[in-house]
């Protein structure tokens, strides 16, 4: 099972996804994805990824070949995370053919009705739904 997590900003939340998929599915092939720098830096701290990349070309590359992509909500839609999504990029995870699990946030100008910003339960919802993906196949 191919997983990808992307993130930007300070790559906080795709370091906990990094660590929660590694921990859950040790035999996954893993990789993380920063819209910059310091995100892809954040998630390599975590030690858990197999393959790091940064940038435009690796988010439509990596999404082409992904099982599941993981992320916040902004990585579908074009200039979220600051302007960080290029419409390139938000274009390649719409419309990969990869399942994805993403994470409503409330933040860089979009309001996700029915979501407490910065809950946990948020998170360990993605990790049982990304469980059942995996262990079940099930893509509802």
């Amino acid at each position: 099972m191919k997983i990808l997590v992307i993130d930007g900003q300070g790559g906080r939340l795709g370091r906990k996804l990094v660590e929660g998929v590694r921990k859950e599915f040790p035999e996954a092939d893993l990789t993380a994805i920063g819209t910059n720098s310091m995100a892809t830096e954040n998630m390599m701290r975590s030690d858990c990824a197999d393959h790091l990349a940064t940038g435009e070309n690796a988010v439509i590359v990596g999404a082409r070949n992904a099982d599941i992509i993981v992320g916040p909500v902004g990585i579908a839609t074009a200039d979220a995370l600051l302007g960080e999504i290029s419409p390139a990029m938000a274009n390649a995870v719409a419309s990969s053919t990869a399942y994805r699990v993403l994470i409503p946030m409330n933040l860089c100008r979009t309001y996700v009705a029915g979501v407490a910003q910065g809950s946990a339960a948020i998170l360990e919802d993605a990790m049982a739904h990304i469980r059942e993906i995996v262990q079940h196949g099930s893509r509802k």
